[in-house]
């Protein structure tokens, strides 16, 4: 087994007050966790944060507190108060309220949004935040990685630890993610390597991809009140069905219509999915079509899990023009981790800004199924450019 254990120093972290023997005893902590995730990419763009071991007079920007909450686990008015002005400020404040039989519940407080999740107490786990927000990952997804992190090396596997350290890869000691609407069961199974997966604009664009009898596509038309929406539905999934090996064809957004005219599966964004109400899953769950869910991170990768979709798609793993996204392009250190974590239980879509040039790169990391879009809608000989991609696949079986 390769050690990743190094020097124990932080470079987008600090513990504060400085000469505070807690932060001290923080700093030191994470460091030496830090040291051993193996190497992970430095990248000058992350975050800098400044964790608080003590109340601080005034925050801002980059300024993180940690509240651990009083056995109800309610703030008073007080309190409340306080943590709404930090936000207002720029701050970030996480609360930690104790459950029973060693579980606990976090929110974490954000300008723009709150964020919940129950799971396992453990010793280590503000060394861990401080570490993963080192590794340059939001405070949501810091969280959700801190929780699943075991004292006992539980959260990772002795087969990834050459490669990954001691990452958290175990699904099972990573925290659920509250205030979601029930879910009604696991949709129905779709083929564990999705392969070339173009996702285009229009029937016409879908029609070609059966010419080529592409196994995996998407129809993504954004505009609610296109005029021909339901023909461009029913057109496309016409054309999967002209498909003879492995047809996989998704309609993006529209489930209704797309259950009307009997399609193999939807695609939903995470703000889509969140938007539905228990009886509309429920409803979209007794179509029996597939459903995918979109992810950029790890804690919105636990909130589509609560749903036990047909497959996940996280990005953009490469910065794209073809849609705006509020989070940072993932790169390939984090698709390679994500792939671990995720492909035991769900086929994994990476998506955004791949196209040829950086196929084998997106492959290499594991992951069977790569989102394409300009990549095929902007090639000279599309014929030529989705053989050519599926070729890439093939080789690696």
């Amino acid at each position: 087994m390769t050690s990743h254990t190094g020097a124990a120093t932080l470079t987008h972290v600090q513990c504060l007050p400085a000469d505070a023997p807690l932060a001290a005893a923080w700093r030191q902590a994470a460091a030496e966790l830090r040291a051993r995730l193996a190497p992970w990419p430095p990248d000058p763009t992350a975050a800098h944060w400044r964790v608080h071991a003590q109340t601080p007079g005034a925050v801002g920007k980059g300024d993180v507190i940690w509240w651990p909450l009083s056995p109800s686990g309610v703030p008073g008015t007080a309190a409340s108060a306080q943590i709404d002005a930090w936000r207002a400020a720029g701050a970030v404040v996480l609360c930690s309220h104790a459950l029973a039989q060693g579980r606990v519940e976090d929110t974490l407080y954000t300008r723009d949004a709150v964020y919940r999740v129950a799971g396992a107490d453990d010793a280590a786990f503000v060394p861990a935040f401080i570490a993963f927000l080192d590794c340059g990952f939001a405070p949501h997804d810091a969280l959700v990685l801190a929780r699943a992190w075991r004292t006992d090396g539980s959260h990772a596997r002795a087969e990834d630890a050459d490669a990954l350290g001691a990452w958290p890869t175990v699904l099972e000691t990573f925290p659920m993610v509250l205030g979601q609407v029930p879910s009604p069961g696991r949709f129905p199974p779709c083929p564990s390597r999705l392969g070339l997966y173009p996702v285009l604009p229009s029937a016409d664009w879908c029609e070609r991809m059966a010419e080529l009898q592409v196994g995996t596509v998407q129809l993504r038309i954004k505009d609610h009140a296109y005029p021909t929406l339901r023909s461009e539905i029913e057109r496309t999934v016409a054309a999967g069905r002209r498909v003879t090996h492995d047809s996989a064809w998704f309609i993006n957004d529209h489930w209704r219509e797309a259950a009307q005219a009997k399609a193999y599966g939807v695609h939903l964004g995470q703000e889509d999915m969140a938007a539905l109400t228990a009886d509309e899953v429920a409803t979209l769950f007794a179509t029996g079509m597939r459903l995918g869910i979109s992810t950029h991170g790890y804690y919105e990768m636990l909130a589509a899990h609560h749903f036990r979709p047909s497959y996940l798609a996280v990005g953009a793993v490469f910065p794209t023009t073809t849609k705006v996204i509020a989070t940072a392009p993932q790169g390939l250190a984090k698709l390679a981790r994500y792939v671990k974590l995720v492909s035991p239980y769900y086929p994994l879509v990476a998506i955004g800004g791949i196209d040829e040039a950086n196929l084998a790169q997106v492959l290499d990391t594991g992951v069977a199924c790569a989102a394409v879009v300009r990549a095929v809608t902007q090639a000279a000989d599309v014929g030529a450019a989705v053989q050519r991609m599926q070729r890439e696949f093939a080789q690696r079986g």
